[in-house]
């Protein structure tokens, strides 16, 4: 009886799979073909705009580097001096905001790097916006400020009784306090962020003596790069944003995103801008946009760098990508309109703001990554009828990935290195074709630790926190 009732049950499945084959064929030339056809068409010029905005800042980037057009020769620079008549008061105050949020492994760092930063005793505060839920850190974070006030410096710390607005948030709160109002200028770092002594020698004088320029913007080191392949891509991914994208903005329209850290505002650009928002989770880019509308330039320094950690763990880095790709598109709905009807602004600047710096590099490029590579494609390959044309599948990503590598070409080729290395050895048995090295595990027993000592020390990782 089981036997039976086994063999008319797979009739019935054989029928209904050969309905749903039938139907798919029969629904194959007047609808999956015609769809197929369209999204080819729309991913090519999706490709092509992509390929055009690519060239243009490698033409840039080209034209940057053979013609030597620095920040010095576009805009005044001079070191700030001493007054004899008036002293220390001839310097500008100067605001520094450290976020943080449950940053247990860094807050030392970070705080220590912002109370060595050069500049005149009396005309700087530091001031540590602690969003911490975690009680022991946040006494941490505190005790440490003290420690650092008994030596004299200038540093407040300050809480709230919400983490309303996460990082924007806090910064606007920050911004409510008295003392700040004494301010000039404003520099941000997230908590990972160590910036050189010499931080605001170089990049003030270029406010002070410029004053149409509203923010100077530094650029990443990353101290971790080397860790893991995930943190080798991101290097190579953002060193691409740096090198490339932001050095074009700066040296073409003045206009760039800013990073939300590594970067020093004039208060006055800020507050006419309408200080901080917390309309999307890009606040640092909602805030440039904003400023750039009422006229204010921006201006990138490459050879700045301010050293911080990549996130190191899949976890961490997939809430961050989904931060960055999520805000800006959202952005960009809110405020097109807005650029579109500024006034104060040429109509290039929009063009760029809106094509270049948003439709292109926010939307388009996350778009056809996915859509493109990973489902047209590969659907034209059971689907015959439909033909992508060798120039869309093959030379446009290939030049879009070597212009991609021109940022860290080390690291683009860091993998088939390891690879062809590796054969090589094993090939000609070099001195190392025997060597055994044991693949390291990172799990829950690396926390608990029930007993013995720890054959290496826990690496330092980035979890959950506000940037």
């Amino acid at each position: 009886m089981d036997r039976i009732s086994f063999e008319v049950e797979g009739v019935q499945h054989y029928g209904i799979a050969r309905q749903m084959g039938f139907i798919m064929q029969q629904a194959r030339a007047p609808l999956l073909v015609p769809v197929l056809k369209l999204l080819v068409v729309l991913c090519l010029a999706m490709s092509v705009m992509l390929f055009v905005e690519r060239v243009y800042m490698g033409i840039v980037i080209v034209f940057v580097k053979l013609f030597g057009h620095k920040p010095e020769k576009r805009y005044k620079w001079e070191p700030l001096k001493d007054d004899l008549e008036l002293g220390t008061s001839a310097y500008p105050m100067v605001l520094v905001q450290i976020p943080m949020y449950n940053e247990k492994e860094v807050y030392q760092l970070s705080i220590g790097a912002a109370c060595g930063l050069s500049w005149p005793s009396d005309r700087i505060i530091i001031q540590v916006l602690d969003d911490s839920t975690d009680p022991i850190i946040k006494n941490m974070v505190e005790v440490e400020c003290q420690r650092w006030a008994s030596k004299g410096i200038n540093i407040k710390y300050e809480i709230r009784e919400n983490r309303n607005g996460y990082k924007a948030g806090a910064l606007k709160e920050g911004m409510k306090h008295s003392y700040v109002k004494l301010c000039d200028y404003v520099a941000i770092f997230d908590a990972d962020f160590q910036p050189e002594p010499n931080f605001l020698w170089r990049t003030i004088p270029f406010l002070a003596h410029n004053p149409e320029v509203a923010l100077v913007q530094a650029r990443w080191k990353f101290v971790n790069a080397d860790e893991c392949l995930m943190t080798r891509m991101q290097e190579m991914s953002l060193d691409y944003h740096f090198l490339v994208e932001q050095e074009v903005g700066s040296s073409t329209y003045a206009f760039f995103g800013f990073n939300g850290t590594a970067g020093v505002w004039r208060m006055s650009a800020l507050n006419e801008a309408g200080g901080w928002k917390d309309r999307t989770t890009v606040e640092d880019m909602d805030l440039a946009v904003r400023a750039s509308l009422k006229g204010w330039k921006f201006l990138y320094l490459s050879d700045l760098k301010v050293k911080n950690e990549l996130p190191s763990t899949f976890k961490a880095y997939r809430y961050q990508q989904h931060r960055w790709s999520c805000g800006p598109a959202n952005l960009f709905r809110k405020m097109a309109m807005e650029i579109i009807r500024n006034k104060k602004v040429t109509m290039w600047k929009k063009f760029y703001v809106i094509y270049s710096f948003f439709f292109v590099r926010k939307i388009i490029a996350h778009v056809v990554t996915f859509v493109f590579y990973c489902v047209v494609l590969p659907a034209t390959v059971l689907v015959p009828e439909v033909e992508v044309p060798k120039w869309g599948a093959v030379y446009i990503p290939s030049i879009i990935t070597l212009l991609n590598a021109v940022g860290t070409p080390r690291q683009a080729f860091y993998v088939g290195k390891i690879l062809t290395k590796a054969t090589f050895i094993g090939l000609l048995e070099a001195g190392r074709v025997n060597e055994w090295v044991v693949t390291e595990k990172l799990g829950d027993a690396l926390k608990t630790k029930s007993g013995g000592k720890a054959a290496r020390k826990p690496r330092i990782r980035i979890g959950e926190r506000q940037v």
